[in-house]
């Protein structure tokens, strides 16, 4: 499933659509450029879920919880960035904390799938960088030097967002989470589902 975000507000739409169909003992797996938008993400996440302190990037001290305040499980936030290899993320020990918290790893493709065979992978691209990618304009440049420019600092909010859901606990509930987002009035614009794992669903294609 692929979203397109205009802003920063819409971004927090769709975390919060999303913390509605999450539980304890889930694991998403966050990948994206430095400043592709997963720390916002997150904060936008645990606001949603209801959680203790300040969300920030754990870059230096790796993990952080936050407790929930209103009896639901805790946010563990995971920045694997400085994390060399799966072994040295297993040294954590968060298999202890996954079946009772929400587990955020930002950085964790190829880490922290080890954790559960259960997770949501999220990539976050600007749509700036794609348009790099495309010969466009640069990503400098598309980021938007002068603030006072509405439509720069516009295309600098600007996100794709791709889920793929790994595992049984994620056949049903990514189709849930696009029904959400669709119930929004087009607010967000989502494309066709994907199904778990990047394979097509067996329901749109029926």
């Amino acid at each position: 499933m692929k979203l397109q975000l205009t802003s920063l507000d819409q971004m927090r739409t769709f975390a919060e659509a999303l913390a509605g169909h999450l539980r304890a003992g889930d694991l998403l797996i966050l990948s994206g450029n430095l400043g592709a938008g997963k720390t916002t993400f997150t904060q936008s996440l645990g606001r949603a879920l209801g959680v203790a302190g300040r969300i920030t990037s754990p870059t230096f001290v790796i993990a952080r919880e936050h407790p929930s305040l209103n009896e639901g499980p805790a946010l563990v936030h995971v920045d694997a960035y400085r994390i060399s290899d799966a072994e040295e993320l297993g040294d954590l020990d968060l298999d202890s904390e996954l079946d009772e918290s929400i587990t955020v790893v930002e950085w964790g493709a190829g880490l922290a799938e080890q954790l559960s065979s259960d997770y949501l992978g999220l990539t976050i691209t600007p749509m700036f960088d794609l348009a790099a990618d495309d010969g466009g304009v640069e990503g400098d440049d598309a980021a938007g030097d002068d603030v006072d420019d509405a439509d720069d600092l516009d295309e600098d909010e600007r996100r794709l967002v791709e889920l793929h859901g790994h595992g049984s606990s994620w056949d049903a509930r990514l189709q849930q989470v696009r029904d959400s987002l669709r119930s929004l009035a087009g607010a967000i614009e989502v494309s066709e589902f994907d199904g778990s794992d990047g394979s097509a669903d067996e329901e749109d294609s029926q």
